[in-house]
Protein backbone atom coordinates (compact mmCIF):
# COMPACT_ATOMS: atom_id res chain seq x y z
CA UNK A 1 0.00 0.00 0.00
CA UNK A 2 1.43 3.40 -0.96
CA UNK A 3 1.71 6.28 1.49
CA UNK A 4 -1.18 8.11 -0.14
CA UNK A 5 -3.41 5.08 0.32
CA UNK A 6 -2.87 4.77 4.07
CA UNK A 7 -6.18 5.21 5.89
CA UNK A 8 -6.62 7.61 8.79
CA UNK A 9 -5.80 6.18 12.18
CA UNK A 10 -8.76 4.95 14.19
CA UNK A 11 -8.54 7.85 16.61
CA UNK A 12 -9.06 10.34 13.82
CA UNK A 13 -12.21 8.74 12.47
CA UNK A 14 -15.72 9.96 13.00
CA UNK A 15 -18.70 7.63 13.12
CA UNK A 16 -22.40 8.34 12.77
CA UNK A 17 -24.81 5.88 14.35
CA UNK A 18 -28.49 6.39 13.59
CA UNK A 19 -31.21 5.37 16.00
CA UNK A 20 -28.59 5.61 18.74
CA UNK A 21 -30.65 6.94 21.63
CA UNK A 22 -31.23 3.44 22.99
CA UNK A 23 -30.94 -0.28 22.34
CA UNK A 24 -28.64 -1.59 19.62
CA UNK A 25 -27.80 1.89 18.39
CA UNK A 26 -26.73 3.12 21.83
CA UNK A 27 -24.62 0.01 22.47
CA UNK A 28 -22.97 0.41 19.07
CA UNK A 29 -22.21 4.10 19.63
CA UNK A 30 -20.61 3.32 23.00
CA UNK A 31 -18.58 0.46 21.52
CA UNK A 32 -17.29 2.54 18.60
CA UNK A 33 -16.29 5.30 21.00
CA UNK A 34 -14.35 2.71 23.00
CA UNK A 35 -12.57 1.82 19.74
CA UNK A 36 -11.33 5.42 19.55
CA UNK A 37 -13.89 6.96 17.21
CA UNK A 38 -15.62 10.25 17.76
CA UNK A 39 -19.33 9.52 17.53
CA UNK A 40 -22.39 11.40 16.35
CA UNK A 41 -25.32 9.92 18.26
CA UNK A 42 -28.22 10.54 15.90
CA UNK A 43 -31.89 10.00 16.60
CA UNK A 44 -35.24 11.59 15.83
CA UNK A 45 -35.24 13.35 19.21
CA UNK A 46 -31.90 14.99 19.99
CA UNK A 47 -32.72 15.20 23.70
CA UNK A 48 -33.20 11.42 23.83
CA UNK A 49 -29.54 11.00 22.80
CA UNK A 50 -28.28 12.61 26.01
CA UNK A 51 -27.86 9.35 27.89
CA UNK A 52 -25.77 7.74 25.17
CA UNK A 53 -23.58 10.82 24.83
CA UNK A 54 -23.05 10.94 28.59
CA UNK A 55 -21.99 7.27 28.68
CA UNK A 56 -19.39 7.98 26.00
CA UNK A 57 -18.04 11.17 27.52
CA UNK A 58 -17.94 9.64 31.02
CA UNK A 59 -15.61 6.99 29.63
CA UNK A 60 -13.34 9.63 28.10
CA UNK A 61 -14.74 9.58 24.59
CA UNK A 62 -16.07 12.37 22.42
CA UNK A 63 -19.64 12.45 21.14
CA UNK A 64 -22.39 14.82 20.16
CA UNK A 65 -26.15 14.40 20.03
CA UNK A 66 -27.79 15.09 16.69
CA UNK A 67 -31.51 15.23 16.05
CA UNK A 68 -32.76 14.31 12.59
CA UNK A 69 -35.49 12.41 10.80
CA UNK A 70 -33.48 10.07 8.58
CA UNK A 71 -36.32 9.93 6.06
CA UNK A 72 -36.17 13.71 5.53
CA UNK A 73 -33.62 14.71 2.88
CA UNK A 74 -33.01 18.25 4.13
CA UNK A 75 -32.62 17.13 7.74
CA UNK A 76 -30.15 14.43 6.75
CA UNK A 77 -28.00 16.83 4.73
CA UNK A 78 -28.02 19.35 7.60
CA UNK A 79 -27.15 16.68 10.17
CA UNK A 80 -24.21 15.32 8.20
CA UNK A 81 -22.91 18.85 7.56
CA UNK A 82 -23.10 19.58 11.28
CA UNK A 83 -21.22 16.38 12.14
CA UNK A 84 -18.49 17.19 9.62
CA UNK A 85 -18.11 20.65 11.11
CA UNK A 86 -18.11 19.64 14.79
CA UNK A 87 -16.41 16.24 14.74
CA UNK A 88 -14.71 16.00 11.36
CA UNK A 89 -15.55 14.16 8.16
CA UNK A 90 -17.64 11.07 8.96
CA UNK A 91 -16.10 7.94 7.47
CA UNK A 92 -18.06 5.34 9.43
CA UNK A 93 -21.84 5.06 9.13
CA UNK A 94 -24.10 2.64 10.94
CA UNK A 95 -27.65 2.71 9.57
CA UNK A 96 -29.53 1.42 12.56
CA UNK A 97 -32.62 3.66 12.77
CA UNK A 98 -35.81 1.67 12.58
CA UNK A 99 -39.45 1.48 13.55
CA UNK A 100 -42.11 -1.20 13.81
CA UNK A 101 -45.63 -1.03 12.46
CA UNK A 102 -46.49 -4.71 12.76
CA UNK A 103 -49.77 -6.15 11.57
CA UNK A 104 -51.15 -8.94 9.46
CA UNK A 105 -51.32 -8.02 5.79
CA UNK A 106 -55.09 -7.55 5.66
CA UNK A 107 -54.92 -5.18 8.64
CA UNK A 108 -51.80 -3.28 7.55
CA UNK A 109 -52.46 0.27 6.37
CA UNK A 110 -50.59 2.00 3.58
CA UNK A 111 -49.25 4.37 6.22
CA UNK A 112 -47.87 1.42 8.22
CA UNK A 113 -46.09 0.23 5.08
CA UNK A 114 -44.77 3.65 4.06
CA UNK A 115 -43.51 4.57 7.53
CA UNK A 116 -41.38 1.44 7.81
CA UNK A 117 -40.03 1.79 4.26
CA UNK A 118 -39.23 5.46 4.75
CA UNK A 119 -37.23 4.99 7.95
CA UNK A 120 -35.40 1.78 7.09
CA UNK A 121 -34.82 2.04 3.34
CA UNK A 122 -35.14 5.72 2.44
CA UNK A 123 -33.31 6.62 5.64
CA UNK A 124 -30.37 4.32 4.89
CA UNK A 125 -30.24 5.63 1.32
CA UNK A 126 -30.27 9.30 2.33
CA UNK A 127 -27.72 8.87 5.10
CA UNK A 128 -25.34 6.83 2.95
CA UNK A 129 -25.60 9.22 0.02
CA UNK A 130 -24.83 12.16 2.29
CA UNK A 131 -21.87 10.49 3.99
CA UNK A 132 -20.26 8.70 1.05
CA UNK A 133 -18.69 11.87 -0.34
CA UNK A 134 -16.63 12.18 2.84
CA UNK A 135 -15.59 8.53 2.59
CA UNK A 136 -14.59 8.85 -1.05
CA UNK A 137 -12.50 11.94 -0.28
CA UNK A 138 -10.78 10.11 2.60
CA UNK A 139 -10.28 6.95 0.52
CA UNK A 140 -11.63 5.07 3.50
CA UNK A 141 -15.16 4.23 4.56
CA UNK A 142 -17.23 1.72 6.45
CA UNK A 143 -21.00 1.38 6.03
CA UNK A 144 -22.88 -1.10 8.19
CA UNK A 145 -26.60 -1.57 7.66
CA UNK A 146 -28.78 -3.24 10.27
CA UNK A 147 -30.87 -5.93 8.64
CA UNK A 148 -32.69 -8.63 10.62
CA UNK A 149 -33.47 -12.33 10.66
CA UNK A 150 -36.97 -11.11 9.78
CA UNK A 151 -35.60 -10.55 6.26
CA UNK A 152 -36.25 -14.27 5.83
CA UNK A 153 -39.95 -13.68 6.49
CA UNK A 154 -41.95 -13.22 9.68
CA UNK A 155 -45.67 -13.35 10.31
CA UNK A 156 -47.17 -9.93 10.93
CA UNK A 157 -44.15 -8.10 9.55
CA UNK A 158 -44.65 -7.85 5.79
CA UNK A 159 -43.38 -4.26 5.86
CA UNK A 160 -40.46 -4.81 8.25
CA UNK A 161 -39.35 -8.06 6.59
CA UNK A 162 -39.41 -6.44 3.17
CA UNK A 163 -37.41 -3.43 4.38
CA UNK A 164 -34.80 -5.59 6.09
CA UNK A 165 -34.44 -7.78 2.99
CA UNK A 166 -34.11 -4.63 0.89
CA UNK A 167 -31.24 -3.45 3.07
CA UNK A 168 -29.33 -6.58 2.15
CA UNK A 169 -29.61 -5.75 -1.56
CA UNK A 170 -28.69 -2.15 -0.81
CA UNK A 171 -25.60 -3.34 1.08
CA UNK A 172 -24.38 -5.53 -1.76
CA UNK A 173 -24.86 -2.76 -4.30
CA UNK A 174 -22.95 -0.27 -2.15
CA UNK A 175 -20.09 -2.76 -1.90
CA UNK A 176 -19.91 -2.97 -5.69
CA UNK A 177 -20.16 0.76 -6.33
CA UNK A 178 -17.95 2.09 -3.54
CA UNK A 179 -15.30 -0.60 -3.21
CA UNK A 180 -12.85 1.12 -5.56
CA UNK A 181 -12.83 4.13 -3.23
CA UNK A 182 -11.72 2.15 -0.20
CA UNK A 183 -15.26 1.88 1.16
CA UNK A 184 -16.74 -1.38 2.42
CA UNK A 185 -20.41 -2.08 3.04
CA UNK A 186 -21.76 -4.92 5.14
CA UNK A 187 -24.97 -5.82 6.94
CA UNK A 188 -25.59 -7.28 10.37
CA UNK A 189 -28.83 -9.23 10.72
CA UNK A 190 -29.77 -9.71 14.38
CA UNK A 191 -31.91 -12.54 15.62
CA UNK A 192 -33.82 -12.12 18.89
CA UNK A 193 -32.27 -9.18 20.74
CA UNK A 194 -33.65 -7.80 24.00
CA UNK A 195 -34.74 -4.26 23.07
CA UNK A 196 -37.76 -2.01 23.29
CA UNK A 197 -38.76 -3.27 19.84
CA UNK A 198 -38.87 -6.93 20.88
CA UNK A 199 -40.76 -5.92 24.01
CA UNK A 200 -43.29 -4.23 21.73
CA UNK A 201 -43.58 -7.42 19.69
CA UNK A 202 -44.27 -9.41 22.86
CA UNK A 203 -46.99 -6.95 23.78
CA UNK A 204 -48.48 -7.21 20.28
CA UNK A 205 -48.86 -10.98 20.58
CA UNK A 206 -50.11 -10.73 24.16
CA UNK A 207 -47.15 -12.35 25.96
CA UNK A 208 -45.25 -11.35 29.08
CA UNK A 209 -41.81 -10.18 27.91
CA UNK A 210 -39.92 -12.57 30.22
CA UNK A 211 -41.96 -15.51 28.94
CA UNK A 212 -41.44 -14.26 25.40
CA UNK A 213 -37.67 -14.30 25.91
CA UNK A 214 -37.72 -17.79 27.44
CA UNK A 215 -39.74 -19.11 24.52
CA UNK A 216 -37.32 -17.54 22.05
CA UNK A 217 -34.24 -18.87 23.88
CA UNK A 218 -35.61 -22.41 23.77
CA UNK A 219 -35.52 -22.26 19.95
CA UNK A 220 -31.98 -20.81 19.71
CA UNK A 221 -29.04 -23.26 19.54
CA UNK A 222 -26.97 -21.32 22.12
CA UNK A 223 -30.03 -21.37 24.40
CA UNK A 224 -30.12 -17.68 25.15
CA UNK A 225 -31.46 -14.51 23.62
CA UNK A 226 -29.16 -11.81 22.31
CA UNK A 227 -28.34 -8.42 23.76
CA UNK A 228 -27.39 -5.12 22.13
CA UNK A 229 -23.69 -5.66 22.89
CA UNK A 230 -23.77 -8.83 20.77
CA UNK A 231 -24.64 -6.71 17.76
CA UNK A 232 -22.26 -3.90 18.69
CA UNK A 233 -19.41 -6.44 18.67
CA UNK A 234 -20.21 -7.47 15.11
CA UNK A 235 -20.50 -3.86 13.95
CA UNK A 236 -17.16 -3.05 15.58
CA UNK A 237 -15.50 -5.75 13.46
CA UNK A 238 -17.02 -4.55 10.20
CA UNK A 239 -15.89 -0.98 10.91
CA UNK A 240 -12.33 -1.98 11.79
CA UNK A 241 -9.18 -1.84 9.67
CA UNK A 242 -9.03 -5.64 9.93
CA UNK A 243 -12.27 -5.92 7.94
CA UNK A 244 -10.96 -4.09 4.90
CA UNK A 245 -11.23 -7.17 2.67
CA UNK A 246 -14.75 -8.01 3.82
CA UNK A 247 -17.52 -6.29 1.88
CA UNK A 248 -21.01 -7.00 0.63
CA UNK A 249 -21.62 -9.57 3.36
CA UNK A 250 -24.65 -10.26 5.53
CA UNK A 251 -23.80 -11.61 8.99
CA UNK A 252 -26.64 -13.21 10.91
CA UNK A 253 -26.02 -12.71 14.63
CA UNK A 254 -28.73 -15.00 15.89
CA UNK A 255 -27.19 -17.64 18.16
CA UNK A 256 -27.16 -20.34 15.53
CA UNK A 257 -28.05 -21.18 11.93
CA UNK A 258 -31.41 -20.10 10.58
CA UNK A 259 -33.64 -22.21 8.35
Amino acid sequence: MSTTEQPLSAGQRCAIVTGAARGIGAATAVRLAAEGRTVAVLDLDEAACKGTVEMITAAGGKAIAVGADVSDEAQVEAAVARVAEELGAPTILVNNAGVLRDNLLFKMSATDWDTVMNVHLRGAFLMTRAVQKHMVDAKFGRVVNLSSSSALGNRGQANYSTAKAGLQGFTKTLAIELGKFGVTANAVAPGFIVTDMTAATAARVGMDFEDFQKAAASQIPVQRVGHPDDIANAVAFFTSDQAGFVSGQVLYVAGGPLD
